[in-house]
């Protein structure tokens, strides 16, 4: 069994349609493997997918090399090790992320830009249970920890996602019902794509003479969902 580092916390018929797209994504990646799989959701939400068969040790491998893995409780966060985890909340200390378990990473250690951690989120566009790579600094109050950090392969990404064309993330939805809503508002020509970020988080690249904000406003009543525009 793998636990992917994305969550489904959507209900009902949201939640069916996002399974169902998880085990077309999980075709996607190991399809070619001989091996079967069964996905789940795990009482925290995390993606659980558990796998059988010849290349079972690959297909998991893959997996968590895609989505990035939550380790199990009895193995541990290791100090200096990058993993990923979903952004949670944060607040004038700092973002919270889950990575199975709670891991505080402090405003001065966020290394993107100035400004307080709510500045940062309405900067870049974060939406809540966002995927984010960091690197784990150790045990809390343990003699030799370090404070926990983004990674600087997550910082890059972020600082890109300013440099190239307008971004509209959004949470709560699968790429196909992001994609189906922006053809909906007729707004298709507007965007180059809509980018997966996690299960249901979704980065709507833009064309440049498209207006984030604008396209926000256009699409936001037919989408309930978290949306920030990157700025």
């Amino acid at each position: 069994m793998v636990v992917l580092a994305t969550k489904c916390y959507v209900e009902g018929d949201a939640r069916d349609r996002a399974l169902d797209g998880m085990s077309s994504l999980v075709d996607n990646d190991v399809g070619e493997l001989a091996v079967d799989w069964t996905i789940g959701v795990r009482d925290d939400g995390f993606v659980q997918v558990d796998v059988t068969g010849e290349d079972a040790t690959v297909a998991r491998n893959v997996l968590a090399e895609t989505w990035g893995e939550i380790v199990a409780h009895d193995a541990g966060l290791s100090p200096g090790e990058t993993y990923v985890g979903t952004l949670e909340s944060w607040d004038d200390e700092g973002f919270v992320l889950d990575a199975g378990e709670e891991v505080h990473v402090p405003a001065e250690e966020l290394g993107l830009g100035v400004g307080s951690p709510e500045q940062v989120v309405e900067r870049f566009g974060l939406v809540q249970h966002l995927p984010m790579e960091f690197v784990y600094g150790g045990e809390s109050g343990g003699p030799d920890a370090e404070p926990h950090r983004l990674s600087d392969a997550e910082r890059d990404r972020l600082y890109d996602w300013q440099r190239g064309p307008g971004r509209l993330n959004v949470n709560s939805a699968t790429r196909g019902e992001v994609r189906a809503t922006v053809n909906r508002a007729g707004h298709a020509r507007d965007i180059v794509t809509v980018e997966r970020l996690g299960l249901l988080e979704q980065s709507i690249v833009c064309t440049e003479n498209t207006d984030p904000p604008g396209l926000l406003a256009a699409i936001g009543s037919y989408l309930p969902a978290e949306m920030r525009c990157v700025v």
